[in-house]
């Protein structure tokens, strides 16, 4: 890691918004508009900042469940796993999955328009999945911090 003062303030600064030009990035770190481009290129082109996207509120385009699901694999074989990332990869309700160490195997991320859609996922998707011995759900109550960006 051949990260700066300026690099990680770029990068903070990038997580807070990401739209910033160039010259918005220099003139909050004290460098030129060309100095603060570059660097950015760099921290890109060496994978510190992995892309771009927009945040979008759930609720505004229909997303009214969010919800954490465990997954406890019925057998731990290579052929079981494979199996279970490509489903995790192919839904889209599934919008974020990490292997745990633990009880469960797997903690997946849901958004779902409705309870019916989450039902729907857990019973008619996961359930039946032959990788699958168990699932438990929690349900979103409220979201009292989102996702944070990263304390560099």
């Amino acid at each position: 890691m051949n990260l700066d003062e300026a690099d990680l303030k770029l990068l903070a600064a990038l997580q807070r918004d990401s739209t910033r030009t160039a010259q918005e990035l220099g003139d909050a770190l004290h460098m030129s508009a060309s100095q603060a481009g570059r660097r950015r290129q760099r921290l890109e082109v060496e994978g510190y900042i992995a892309g771009y996207r927009a945040r979008l509120m759930p609720e505004k385009v229909g997303l009214s469940v969010e919800a954490f699901i465990q997954i406890v694999m019925a057998t731990h074989t290579e052929q079981n796993a494979r199996d279970f990332v490509r489903l995790t990869q192919t839904r889209a309700e599934i919008v974020g999955a990490w292997t745990l160490t633990g009880e469960a195997d797997y903690l997946l991320r849901v958004y779902c328009r409705d309870l019916a859609a989450l039902n729907d996922l857990v019973q008619q998707v996961l359930l039946p999945h032959p990788a699958v011995s168990r699932v438990q759900s929690q349900i979103v109550m409220e979201r009292v911090k989102t996702d944070a960006p990263l304390p560099v």
